[in-house]
């Protein structure tokens, strides 16, 4: 019997495609089953076409290149239709591919396709348009899923929730490879210690997935006879797991095999081309988001590694403090922040405390931040005091920057930074600041004041600038924070609104002298800042790792009054607030009126909070306008809550006492001593040996008029404590 005679009996037939010239050639049975007339042909492609569900035609394409790729047979089910588009019956497309120039040639047989065996795949997948766009949406949801995974961990988990459209792995592991061995990167479906026998796999042993590795070849194994025919070695390894067909795929990134991926079913597959080309796709997709995941925790890896290296441990050796310390990194590959914070002995015996941020988030904006810190620490050990150390470092930021603009390097960068000197035996804290945020106190009874201190431009913008220094005490029981804007400034908010943020976290903070309270202070403030951990890049749950963050706190221990053996004495103001107004800086008016703010956050009446912040920016203006001196205020709050009262003074160096006067409707100035006289529970003028206060008191349970009840221990309601001045 002749080949085409034998061909015939079987409903089979030849065709021969070639895509370069456009034609395709059939025998008589081709050309039957394509619905034309019995008899060899030679056809254009466009005729061809037309015989072909235009959804079936469009995935040949794909199908040739999976063969091609895979050096197999290129096999698909396609349905014929009439002029009219009706179907007339199912074939099944198998051939042998070439790839000429970019073009195909297939030569290969046509059959009819009868009806599937039952308890297969091919059974529950047949071949129609909602199949193929289901399994495009899948492909589509999958990609967007392994492109959104940041981590490995992540693209493990997403890889194993995949729900595979007509077919279903239960179970999935990926390889790895570690020099001349297999590793298992991860794996789904399977109990712990399941992979042991798997891990330190030689190359060369006879293992699907180490065959895959080694070929670039993926491997089907429709059935546990072939898995045991082909694997005799390593089948013992996998029978326990009770499966019945097995994918495993090469992982490919850049034209180099980076792993394995192992899809076992529990239900039969025959691995048609449709499915093996959903496979393959997905292999590809877990390939790429691998190597992402791998290159971006290696990179973070990296940034840690390099910014931990440069930072110093913290010690809690200041005697009678504690000391908390935490940096949290940005976080997506080398993107190194040039946060830092240090921890300085000095000469003195006393202890320095810096943070600083260099500007920028890469490799060089580290490098810097080790120099800066260097020197820094080089100037501190002179003995220098905190304006010289900071002078110093500007200069020493503004020489690297004028050398690498002679070398025609343009990127300039600045850092800003807090110098603190602290004395541990008495509190005393003297502070340089230039372009940081300034520091912030927790006081004893648990309220948060932002102390405004003087400053001057960042570090290396000008080399003279001059830092000036602010003086104050921390008091025993109070917690000073001292941050990167990082900390402050993340999702979104300005410096008022991220501290208000804060606000919440650091009042509730009830650690005391605990050390480990301490800590536990630090890690909310991050906790609050960042969130918990997420995998999404946009909407409600993304990560916020806008900025670095470092983050300083001193706590000074003690907070009683006990002296010797005699009874307990009256505790100390529950809060103090102080601040410096300079000639030149009028500017921080602003800052004094916010600080009384501050402590008033809680008062009972607020009408008295807004006489209070009336009268000390008349009283600080007064000096400004009135003195060649500095203003100095002092606020403080005493007694139990709703009986408290709140004293402020304003010194300043000038013996002129003020006058009242009597202004005009019209008159802009000239009020001062009224305003006292009509809002202030209290006041009077107290000449000092250097100068002179301004005071005035109010209290928080006064009657009308601003009198304190009867028995309430506060002082009548009084004018001037010195003699009348004169009108």
């Amino acid at each position: 019997m002749r080949t085409e005679d034998l061909l015939a009996a079987i409903a089979t037939g030849l065709w021969h495609w070639d895509n370069a010239s456009g034609r395709v050639t059939l025998d008589a049975e081709a050309a039957r089953l394509l619905g034309l007339p019995a008899e060899p042909a030679e056809l254009s492609e466009a005729a061809v076409r037309s015989r072909f569900h235009p959804v079936d035609f469009a995935e040949i394409n794909g199908v040739v290149q999976l063969a091609v790729s895979e050096e197999t047979i290129a096999e698909a089910r396609l349905r014929i239709v009439d002029e009219r588009g009706r179907v007339l019956r199912i074939v099944r497309s198998r051939s042998r591919p070439r790839l000429v120039n970019g073009d195909f040639d297939l030569v290969g047989t046509l059959q009819e396709v009868p009806e599937p065996l039952p308890g297969t795949s091919a059974a529950q997948t047949a071949v129609t348009g909602d199949w193929r766009r289901s399994r495009e949406a899948f492909l589509l949801d999958a990609g967007r899923a392994l492109a959104e995974a940041r981590s490995t961990a992540e693209v493990l988990r997403v890889a194993a929730g995949l729900s595979m459209p007509g077919f279903m792995p239960d179970g999935l592991a990926v390889f790895g490879v570690e020099g001349d061995r297999l590793s298992v990167i991860g794996h789904h479906g399977h109990k712990p210690g399941d992979e042991r026998p798997f891990l330190d796999m030689p190359l060369d042993t006879a293992y699907p997935a180490a065959e895959v590795i080694r070929t670039g070849r993926a491997i089907y194994l429709p059935t546990p006879d072939d898995y045991r025919r082909r694997y005799p070695a390593t089948w013992p390894l996998a029978a326990p797991f009770a499966r019945t067909s097995w994918a495993f795929l090469p992982l490919v990134n850049a034209g180099r095999t980076i792993g394995a991926w192992m899809a076992g079913f529990a239900q039969p597959v025959a691995f048609t081309p449709d499915e093996r080309s959903v496979l393959t796709t997905v292999a590809r997709m877990l390939a790429q988001a691998l190597a992402r995941a791998g290159m971006q925790e290696s990179q973070q890896e990296l940034a840690v590694g390099l910014q931990r290296s440069m930072m110093p441990t913290v010690q809690p050796d200041i005697p009678g403090m504690s000391v908390a310390a935490r940096y949290v990194p940005t976080g997506g590959g080398l993107e190194v922040g040039g946060d830092w914070y240090d921890m300085i002995p000095l000469p003195s015996g006393r202890t320095a405390l810096v943070i600083g941020d260099v500007q920028g988030h890469d490799v060089r904006a580290a490098g810097l931040m080790g120099q800066l810190r260097i020197a820094l620490r080089a100037y501190a050990a002179e003995g220098h005091h905190p304006d010289a150390v900071l002078s110093r470092a500007s200069r020493f930021l503004a020489g690297i920057n004028e050398t690498e603009t002679r070398g025609q390097v343009q990127d300039q960068r600045f850092a800003t930074c807090l110098y603190i000197e602290v004395d541990p035996a008495t509190g005393l804290l003297d502070i340089a600041r230039a372009g940081h945020p300034d520091p912030a106190v927790r006081l004893s009874d648990g309220t948060l004041l932002v102390r405004p201190t003087a400053g001057g431009l960042p570090l290396g913008i000008d080399p003279d600038t001059d830092y000036p220094t602010t003086r104050f005490v921390l008091e025993p029981g109070e917690t000073m924070l001292v941050c990167t804007d990082g900390l402050i400034e993340t999702g979104g908010h300005d410096l008022e609104t991220g501290w208000a943020r804060l606000r919440g976290i650091i009042e509730r903070y009830d650690g005391g002298a605990d050390p480990a309270g301490l800590e536990k202070l630090a890690d909310a403030l991050v906790q609050a800042v960042h969130g918990p951990s997420s995998h999404h890049t946009t909407g409600p749950l993304v990560d916020r790792r806008e900025d670095d963050i470092a983050v300083l706190l001193l706590y000074r221990e003690g907070g009683s009054c006990q002296v010797g053996t005699g009874p307990r004495l009256a505790q100390q103001p529950v809060r103090r607030a102080v601040l410096s107004v300079a000639q030149a800086e009028p500017e921080r008016i602003a800052e004094a009126r916010a600080q009384i703010r501050d402590v008033l956050h809680d008062w009972a009446d607020a009408d008295q909070v807004d006489s209070a912040v009336l009268m000390v920016s008349e009283m600080v203006t007064n000096v400004l306008l009135h003195t060649d001196g500095d203003a100095l205020l002092v606020a403080e709050i005493s007694g139990e809550r709703g009986g408290r009262r709140i004293r402020v003074d304003v010194a300043d160096s000038s013996d002129e006492l003020p006058h009242r006067r009597s202004p005009g409707e019209l008159a802009s100035s000239g009020r001062g001593l009224v305003l006292l006289e009509m809002l202030a529970g209290a006041w009077g003028v107290d000449p000092r040996g250097d100068g002179k206060s301004t005071w005035f008191e109010l209290y928080e349970d006064a009657g009308e008029g601003g009198v304190p009840p009867a028995g309430s221990g506060a002082p009548e309601p009084s004018g001037p404590s010195v003699p009348e001045p004169s009108v």
